[in-house]
Parts: structure tokens; sequence; C-alpha cells
């Protein structure tokens, strides 16, 4: 996509570069990320509103240590450096960086010095967010020093003709209490950014780009009924009309109901053409006898494109494959040594596009997940699908723990059903990241009546994370785990026991396979 404008992150590393990405594009103004080692002539080419050296773990002083070119700051484009970028900033214009004698990790005081641009309405002394080693100890020619804490004398650092400013501190993390308003300042006053990153503006630009790409050609979806698929297909829907050609596979694992409820929401509001494929019996005759976590996947990726490619070999005029690609697949991997950014395998259909040969058609490999819901909720998809929790592709195949068959699958359903109805009913769904239950692969004793029972174990799992990369296990009042437990265990017929899993990831990972 083309945008008017943009912000360009270049990355050192950083654990917080996507963060920055994302304030920026809070604020409605686009961002992307490339590796350090993005060339000066793409730079030029881009014709950035602003450029933003990302923090890093390195020393600017370590041998091998990422570095820039000096001319970067002299293409005439406001440039900030946060952390890492701050010392490459000082260091590669002649300043001086040194190991600092008291490291400064989390909280400090900022002691605003100077009137300037990037600390327009800043109160002083507000709590801003510290991690670094090194400090800037001898100010480039045409610096001067705007901010400083307690073990910081240059913390920050200005050349308001050049447009270049510098900061020790991460005003992305929402520790840094004026985090967003530094950012703000940097995008609107020093950069003159107009805030048009928004919903309407993708939807009408994507909605235009795909009907001129597409002509009078057919064009396939793999409708999962997950978050991404759904709301990729309604927007095509909206490019296209009865061009569009959704396929939705139900491989046996999905949750209780759920296909017919996909089915019946696309063809009943939106008019839209589903071909629904039910394989289930198919993956489950593959599935049998296997525990391993890793073959289960294997059989179920290689198994759906084989039932999706026989589908779509009816529609011959097909030209392209909708996928639902999000940005952090694109930019999962960039090195910090240099290489280029390289691009995660990330098809939701596996090798399809290169089989059928077909062209690719990714409206969301420029967008983070919370825009995607924001835009559904702009084409009104029923909030239903928008707020929807992840959901693996193999389905409940990695949460049937050991062999799957049928009826571990239906004790699973109802189980899980049960425990996401009552998150719904208690008002604290929307809180929760993900939530689920798993079948274990165990039995135990227990008593019904007077009888002695030997049945299934249920492990219910929920987490809250802002990623998926790091998680916590969400903190349940116990009345609301014992009113899940008692439900399960009375109205799912081969259950005797629950279990709540109170393991963050890392070490655990949220599922279980």
């Amino acid at each position: 996509m083309t945008h008017t404008e943009k912000i360009l992150i270049l990355d050192f590393g950083s654990q917080y570069t996507q963060l920055i990405a994302r304030r920026i594009r809070e604020s409605k103004v686009y961002s992307e990320i490339h590796p350090h080692t993005y060339s000066l002539e793409d730079i030029t080419k881009e014709k950035p509103a602003g450029i933003i050296l990302s923090g890093g773990p390195m020393s600017v002083n370590e041998a091998g240590s990422p570095s820039i070119s000096k001319d970067i700051f002299e293409l005439g484009i406001p440039v900030l450096g946060i952390c890492y970028g701050l010392q490459l900033i000082a260091k590669t214009l002649g300043g001086k960086v040194e190991p600092a004698a008291d490291r400064e990790y989390g909280k400090a005081h900022l002691n605003v010095l100077e009137d300037d641009s990037l600390f327009t309405a800043v109160d002083d002394g507000s709590v801003i967010w510290m991690s670094h080693g090194d400090y800037v100890t001898k100010l480039p020619a045409g610096f001067y020093v705007t901010a400083k804490t307690e073990n910081s004398p240059l913390c920050a650092i200005s050349n308001p003709g050049k447009k270049i400013y510098g900061i020790q501190f991460h005003p992305e993390v929402s520790h840094t209490e004026f985090g967003k308003r530094i950012l703000d300042n940097f995008l609107f006053d020093v950069c003159g950014c107009k805030a048009d990153w928004t919903s309407e503006n993708f939807i009408n630009f994507t909605t235009d780009e795909v009907t001129g790409k597409v002509g009078s050609n057919k064009v396939i979806c793999a409708l999962s009924g997950g978050v991404d698929s759904s709301v990729a297909a309604v927007l095509i829907h909206k490019a296209i009309g009865e061009q569009l050609v959704c396929i939705h596979v139900d491989h046996g694992m999905m949750r209780k109901n759920e296909s017919a409820v996909i089915e019946k929401m696309f063809s009943d509001n939106y008019n839209m053409y589903v071909d629904y494929i039910d394989a289930s019996s198919l993956f489950l005759e593959r599935l049998a006898g296997v525990t391993d976590p890793e073959v289960k996947r294997k059989i179920i990726g290689n198994t759906f494109i084989e039932v999706f490619e026989a589908e779509a070999k009816k529609f011959s005029d097909a030209q392209f494959l909708v996928q639902g690609t999000l940005y952090p697949d694109v930019i999962e991997s960039v090195s910090v040594k240099g290489a280029s950014v390289t691009i995660k395998t990330h098809h939701n259909v596996g090798g399809l596009p290169e089989r059928m040969n077909l062209k690719l058609i990714e409206p969301f490999r420029e967008l983070f997940k919370d825009e995607v819901r924001k835009i559904g909720r702009e084409l009104g998809l029923p909030e239903i699908f928008i707020r929807r929790h992840p959901f693996p592709g193999p389905g409940l195949a990695v949460r049937v723990l050991g062999e799957i068959t049928k009826e571990r699958l239906d004790i699973l359903r109802e189980a899980d059903d049960i425990f996401i109805s009552e998150l719904d009913n208690h008002g604290i769904y929307d809180n929760i990241w993900q939530a689920f239950a798993v079948l274990l692969p165990i039995q135990t004793v227990g008593v019904m009546g007077d009888t002695r029972t030997y049945e299934n174990v249920i492990a219910l799992r929920a987490v809250t994370s802002t990623d998926g990369m790091t998680a916590d296990w969400f903190r349940f009042d116990h009345s609301f785990l014992e009113t899940v437990s008692n439900k399960i265990i009375r109205s799912v017929r081969g259950v005797n026991r629950v279990v709540y899993d109170i393991s963050s990831k890392p070490p655990a990972t949220i599922e279980w396979e």
C-alpha cells in the first residue's frame, strides 16, 4: 500500500521496536519497521516524514555493534534516537559515549532543562522508563541538553536546526508517564504529520487497490472463522462482491457448532458465497492412533492443503488467493547483526499459492491485530467475531492431548463451551487474551453418587497478554472457578476432575501442545 506520509523505524534489536510502531499508529500516523541495514538509497526513495532509531541490546562501543550512515543526518528528514539510537547519534556525529558508573534500569524522573519541541506539555519530574548501561558524556557539535535524570546528565539532546533529537529513555512503554505526548510532539510538531492513518482510509484505499488488481477474475479465500480471515473476507467482498469465493473446511476439530455459525453468519449477513466442506471423517481417519503433537500438526496441514486444493480447482477461473498475514509475521525475524528482514513462511494454507499458481492478496500484511479488529468494526462485523480469542490452526487437535477420537473431541467441545460461556456470563471474556479447555491424556478416580468412577481430567487455561509473546495466568475469583468446575463435572459425561493451569509464558507456552 502506498502512503502519503510515513515514519520509518530503523531497528537495532530492541525488544520494544514493534511497540514503537504500534504507538505511532495509535496516533493515526503510518509507521514501518526496517532493519538498521536499510540503505540510504531506499530511505531516500521512501521519503519518510521522520526517522526513528530504536533501542538495542549492544553498546555502541562494542566491536561489531550496529552503526548507521552519517549521511542519514544530512537528508533534511527529522530523526529521533531512542536509547541506543541516542547514543548512535552522539557517537556518529562526534560526541562521546561511555559506560555509566550507575546503570539505570526501570523508573527514573525526568528533569526538563530547556524549552524544546519534544517536551511541550510534558511535566517536569514525570516518570520515565530507563534501560541502559552506557550514557552520553560529550555532546556532538550543534546539540544542547534538554533534559537530565539523577544518573544521566545528558538524558535528552536536541539540534532543532537540523531536527535531530535523542532521548535516553523509552517513550513507547506504558511506564513512561508522558511517552505518548513525547512521541506525538515528534510526529506532529517536528515532522508535521497529519494523523490520517485511519480504518476508513485503509478500507477505501484497499478496496480500490484490490478492484484494480483483480479485474474480472475470481478470488478464493480460506475462511477459518478467525478474526483475520473473517475481516479479510468481508473487506475483499466489499471490493469485488460475487467474484469472491470463500471456502470453509471443517476438519472436525472446530469448537462447538463453530462451522455452522460461520456459514450462517456469512451467508445471512453478507450474502456471501461460502463453500462449506465437511472433511471431518477424513481428518479423524488420518489422525487415528497419532499422539505426537508435531505429527498431528503435519497431518492436519497436509490434509487441509489436499482438501482445499481439490475444492479450489473447481473454480478454474480463480487467479488470486486471500490470506490474513499480519505485520508481526512479516517482521518477525529482524537480525541485529545486519541481515535483512526474514519473512516467515506464514501461509494459513501452506504452499497453496505456489502449487495452484495463484497470486496472493494479503490486505493486512502491514497491520497489527488490533488494527484488523478496528477495520472489522468499521466494516460492521458482529462483535462476537471481532473480539474472539486466538484459535490455533489445528484447532482442538492440540488441546486433546494424546490420541484424537470423535468421542474425546466431543468431551472437550462441551467442557470448552461451558468455560467460554461462563466467561461471557461473568463479563470477563474481554479481560483475557486467550482462554480454553484442554483434555488430558489421563484418567483419575472419582466418586459420583455411591459409585467409584475412573474418568477424564479437564484443564482450564486463561492468560493475559498484549501480543502472545509473553503471557501471565489470569487470576480468577475462586467462586468463578468453582462454578465452572461444578458445571463441567455435572454436565459433561466422562469428566470427573477439573484443574486450573497457573503457569506463565515463559517458561510454559500458552497452548499445551
